[in-house]
């Protein structure tokens, strides 16, 4: 069984309470109207885990492209981002790109500590097969699902990014099974990708932070259950 991680088990924060809380990090309380306003231009101008950027600057570019490929150029890519809106916030663009390392950034989604919990009960094994760029093993451990989880694939240590097969077939082997009996649980068409290598897939449309995602389906189609 192998799951994409953001937008599939886990959700970023709101986009409000990022830039409220990266502002109070840096000192400045913003009222509800600011704080709208800028959470907006933020989105579009490029955040992680959000919809790709609208525009690039090019002195970003390359670091975008390889954003999921080493820690440095994800820091790079998405502060820089986020520099390119004028908050008048010293050091707001860091403080921006911290939220995304605090495990107070991120939620579980209501669903998914009972579908690994049923899915470890049936003996079912678990990858995680994330394109990120950077360690989420800290995140994971203080949500509380590193141990429901067998191995976590991460695109920034192998080298290599969904679509490419080759980070399926790593996922397939680390829970000893085909691709034909491998499912392969994601939101992207870059998650569908697995299908290439044979892997059956469930593609759940992303959700909002807090609501229920609808991976008890999984439990269903591998026969495993509460």
């Amino acid at each position: 069984m192998l799951f994409d991680f953001h937008g599939t088990i886990a959700q970023v924060e709101p986009a409000d309470r990022w830039v409220r809380l990266a502002a109070r990090a840096c000192g400045t309380d913003l009222d509800p109207a600011r704080c709208a306003g800028l959470a907006d231009a933020l989105v579009t101008a490029g955040r992680a885990g959000g919809p790709r950027p609208g525009r690039i600057p090019p002195e970003l570019a390359e670091a975008y492209a390889e954003r999921d490929l080493s820690e440095h150029a994800h820091r790079t890519a998405y502060a820089g981002l986020a520099a390119t809106v004028d908050a008048g916030i010293p050091g707001f663009a860091d403080a921006l790109y911290e939220r995304l390392l605090d495990p107070d950034g991120w939620s579980l989604y209501p669903d998914t500590v009972p579908t690994l919990t049923a899915l470890r009960a049936a003996g079912v094994p678990v990858a995680v097969v994330s394109n990120i760029g950077f360690d989420i093993l800290p995140l994971v451990t203080t949500l509380g699902i590193a141990d429901l989880v067998d191995s976590w694939l991460l695109s920034y240590q192998l080298g290599t990014c969904k679509p490419d097969p080759a980070i399926f077939l790593r996922g397939c082997a680390a829970v000893r099974h085909e691709p034909e009996h491998t499912l392969m649980v994601g939101d992207t068409a870059a998650d569908a990708a697995a299908a290439t290598v044979g892997c059956p897939t469930l593609i759940l449309p992303i959700s909002e932070p807090g609501e229920v995602h609808g991976l008890s389906a999984v439990l269903d189609l591998v026969g495993a259950h509460h």
